[in-house]
């Protein structure tokens, strides 16, 4: 039975949530949560416990939005109920506003047994919520540099992942990206534990990008690839210390990329052979073939991510395999409308790693010839929006024959194109989102496709200004 406490605090935030989403702004997930936090600072870790099959907590820089989308997809095709928060709104807050009102759902106790909760979580927030969900599964995507004037540089991440997980039960079930030496290494000393990767070769990319992070071994050595697919992901090893990529669990090989909007690739997975060694791969003939319907390298590893965790809570994998072939897009992560004739694409870009995949992947379609390109440094985005320097743009140079810049920070983007090699003749800077998105538009010809890579904010603003057009729902609903 809920206290007095809990009681007020789920009655004002759901109070607040309504006003909040009848003036128009947003899904009403933030304050809402604020106020049911303020009333009752236990709510997170009361509500989780009523969640009959646990919950699924996923973090990362890049692909927690998708990861937790294709998992909550999987839970379902496997017969459970779920509770996700499906709006993004991930720091404790928007826990709070998720979770809050399960206390007084009508007929709760009829599909509490049944249900999983499955929740991306802000790298800030992690050790928060590793105490107040006591997640089943707790999934990690990758670690790049993102908002630095917020998170600090990625070892300062690790750490602080490192140190929650220390404190964390020993039978909490990691799902770790074996690719990424960062996160490969919180497995080290536990049990429980689940590595995706992929092993492919042909992706090798030959070198180690610019933006890449983490290239330096715990010992101090300099990590060595025998195969490097972006930034510092790939097959790792420290010549200095034997430390190397761990056995994959979970692996993609024969990826097939196509035209950058799905992606199909083999399988590589055994069943679950015990509490602590998950799935076990090795040489054998080609597994399943997945199909997905979204693209990019990428989203191979946000796929493997779902396969993986559906292995740690030992749902079958048929159930992954099928509903990864049917998931579509989450909000603003290659989501598309149409527009006067036009296909337009949004494609998340918020920091240098995930920017550069994007741009991979758009070179997959020589159509994709209009772009338009918006830079907000609000609190969500970082006020520091130096970044961009450090993101590939040269690789698309000659691709695009017309790009449009727009947000708060319009100018600068033109002039890092500029520096890029786009020819400043087809370049113009247009500050207001709205405006630019009509331009670009009307720039695009007619059965071609505009390419859209805004910020975070600038994805929500972009993204309401296009389902008002066509109709779309709001993101939240």
């Amino acid at each position: 039975m809920a206290g007095p406490r809990t009681i007020a605090a789920v009655f004002a935030s759901k109070a607040a949530a309504i006003a909040t989403r009848a003036v128009g702004r947003g899904g009403g997930t933030a304050l809402p949560g604020l106020i049911a936090l303020r009333l009752d600072e236990g709510i997170v870790y009361s509500a989780a416990s009523r969640l009959g099959k646990g919950c699924v907590l996923i973090t990362g820089t890049n692909g927690k939005t998708t990861a937790s989308r294709l998992i909550a997809a999987t839970a379902r095709e496997s017969g459970l109920d779920v509770t996700a928060n499906t709006s993004g709104s991930n720091l404790m807050r928007g826990l709070a506003s998720t979770l809050g009102p399960i206390h007084f759902d009508l007929g709760y106790k009829q599909y509490s047994a049944n249900r999983l909760g499955v929740f991306e979580v802000d790298e800030a927030v992690v050790p928060a919520a590793l105490v107040a969900l006591r997640p089943r599964v707790a999934v990690f995507t990758n670690l790049f540099r993102d908002q630095l004037d917020r998170y600090g540089e990625v070892e300062a991440v690790a750490q602080r992942w490192r140190e929650a997980l220390a404190a964390a039960p020993a039978d909490l079930r990691l799902v770790l990206n074996a690719d990424d030496p960062a996160v490969a290494g919180l497995g080290e000393g536990r049990e429980h534990v689940t590595y995706f990767g992929v092993d492919d070769k042909r992706l090798d990319r030959g070198r180690v990008e610019h933006a890449a992070d983490s290239l330096t071994c715990a010992c101090g050595g300099r990590l060595e690839y025998d195969a490097v697919y972006y930034g510092q992901i790939g097959a790792w090893r420290c010549p200095t210390c034997g430390r190397k990529r761990p056995k994959l669990d979970v692996a993609a090989s024969d990826v097939d990329l196509r035209d950058g909007r799905s992606v199909s690739f083999s399988l590589r997975a055994n069943g679950q052979t015990g509490p602590s060694t998950g799935l076990r791969t090795g040489k054998r003939p080609k597994g399943p073939s997945v199909e997905l319907g979204i693209g990019g390298l990428y989203n191979v590893y946000n796929a493997l991510a779902a396969i993986a965790a559906t292995s740690a809570l030992e749902l079958p994998n048929d159930a992954a395999i099928g509903a990864l072939s049917s998931t579509e897009a989450a909000f603003g992560r290659q989501e598309w409308f149409e527009v006067d004739g036009r296909r337009v694409e949004l494609f998340l870009g918020k920091n240098p790693a995930g920017l550069n995949q994007v741009l991979q992947t758009l070179l997959l379609d020589p159509k994709r010839r209009t772009a338009l390109f918006i830079l907000n440094d609000g609190i969500a985005d970082g006020r520091d929006v130096s970044w961009i320097w450090d993101a590939d743009f040269d690789v698309a140079a000659s691709r695009f024959e017309t790009v449009v810049t727009s947000g708060r920070r319009a100018a600068e983007m033109a002039l890092r194109l500029k520096y890029a090699g786009y020819d400043e003749a087809r370049l113009t800077v247009e500050p207001d989102i709205a405006a630019a998105i009509a331009r670009a538009v009307a720039a695009t010809p007619p059965g071609e496709c505009l390419t859209i890579v805004p910020t975070y904010t600038a994805m929500l603003e972009a993204r309401a200004l296009l389902a008002q057009r066509t109709g779309r729902k709001a993101f939240w609903q």
